[in-house]
């Protein structure tokens, strides 16, 4: 849904952007990827209806420019090590949609310096992660998630338990005591859900008041606030609320519990909005989506994806035009209407976006970045982010089990964190 301009953008929380020194001269890097003049290859992981808008995108690109687009689709778990193999033989691909830039800083062309007219127009909060050592432009924040509670309305309705509502977040008390009445007399297994993500539980841990990392880089997880937040996840898990042989089974692989939310089994689970889409069409209930629940603060988690091009390309100021292309206002709205992602850019997140399904549910979502701490979007960017969250999940299936306590849980998470830190930033 639009909205005035400025009910976004004024917070702070919301901001993220790609900033740039636009440095004149063109970067053509230290190796030719033998791209033959007018046209580009694009290596892209998809997470399903972004495949489409894509397509159409680069068809509307290459009726502008004449030029030719070879999107090239990956498995996002080859994604980074057939990108570092073609990297290192010379043969990279003109421009690359990335969820960690650390492996490939060096790598990257300097889009600005190529004729890309990016400037101010992007979310803050990525600013440094989207800028070079110079403060030159390597990358645009393409697009915005951010986690939440999806509830089951028919549920709640059959139990009947006023729903929360969708303008103001209630507390975590207030959430867990209104899911565990759905659970009794709805007769559903378990009151809550979440997928097994690192990344999921940290919008728990932000709303205890710490991050894996903090706005200055470091290690944050602050011992006594996310000690409060694995007690109540370990007690959650321990006393039926949530489903515990979900989160201890072996292993730190991603599992999502749409199922588990799709089968009726839970009438809350916390995941994001890249579920609005699917479960529009495969949800045979009623359903919608909750501000997230507050503790110290409101909010939160967000991700996202990057687009960059790389310093081997032949054709740099092709390249870089592409970026800025796929990122303008007019495609951005294009992708994030019909691939149901939130923008990142500061005018449609002032302004909102139409979307054509379940606006008000996606409305929900870009109230919660703005509600969400600064710092979230730092530690969601960090280089050491993904290999923190895979020993999250480690570490709170020991504590679930009962293998170590809270406080050595939360003291192994922070060491962790500071291992992934010093491994991403030799």
């Amino acid at each position: 849904m639009r909205r005035s301009t400025g009910a976004v953008i004024g917070a702070a929380a919301v901001a993220l952007a790609t900033l740039a020194a636009c440095a004149p001269g063109t970067d053509f890097g230290p190796a030719s990827n033998g791209s033959p003049p007018g046209h580009l290859t694009y290596t892209y992981f998809t997470d399903g209806p972004d495949e489409k808008v894509t397509r159409d995108l680069i068809a509307e690109f290459e009726r502008r420019t004449g030029a030719t687009v070879d999107l090239q689709i990956l498995p996002y778990s080859e994604l980074e090590q057939q990108l570092q193999g073609r990297l290192a033989a010379g043969h990279a691909p003109d421009v690359a949609r990335l969820t960690n830039l650390s492996p490939f800083r060096s790598d990257l062309l300097d889009l600005s310096a190529n004729g890309a007219d990016i400037g101010d127009q992007f979310l803050d909060q990525a600013r440094e992660t989207t800028s070079g050592p110079a403060g030159e432009t390597v990358a645009v924040a393409s697009d915005l998630t951010m986690n939440g509670p999806l509830v089951n309305t028919d549920l709640f309705a059959r139990a009947g338990v006023a729903l929360p509502p969708k303008d103001r977040p209630v507390s975590w008390p207030e959430l867990i005591a209104k899911a565990r009445v759905v659970q009794q007399k709805s007769g559903s297994p378990y009151a809550i859900a979440f997928d097994k993500s690192g990344a999921r539980v940290a919008g728990l841990f932000n709303q205890f008041g710490t991050n894996y990392f903090g706005t200055d880089g470091a290690v944050q997880l602050d011992p006594a606030k996310a000690a409060a937040a694995t007690r109540l996840f370990v007690d959650l898990n321990n006393d039926g609320t949530m489903y515990r042989d979900f989160w201890v089974q072996s292993g730190t692989k991603y599992e999502g519990a749409d199922d588990m939310f799709l089968r009726e089994d839970v009438p809350v689970y916390f995941s994001g909005n890249w579920q609005t889409g699917q479960f529009d069409e495969e949800a045979q209930f009623g359903w919608t989506v909750l501000p997230n629940p507050c503790a110290e603060r409101c909010g939160g988690f967000p991700g996202g994806k990057f687009m960059v091009a790389l310093r081997q390309t032949t054709n740099p100021r092709l390249a870089a035009e592409f970026v800025a292309f796929m990122n303008s206002r007019q495609a951005q709205e294009k992708y994030a209407r019909e691939a149901h992602f939130l923008p990142t850019r500061k005018d449609l997140l002032a302004e909102g976006v139409d979307y054509p399904r379940r606006d008000a549910e996606m409305d929900v979502f870009l109230d919660d970045v703005r509600r969400t701490d600064p710092a979230a979007f730092s530690s969601a960017y960090s280089p050491g982010m993904d290999s923190t969250a895979d020993a999250v999940v480690d570490e709170l299936a020991a504590a679930i089990v009962g293998r170590q306590s809270v406080p050595d849980t939360v003291a192994r998470m922070r060491t962790s964190a500071q291992e992934a830190l010093e491994a991403a930033i030799p």
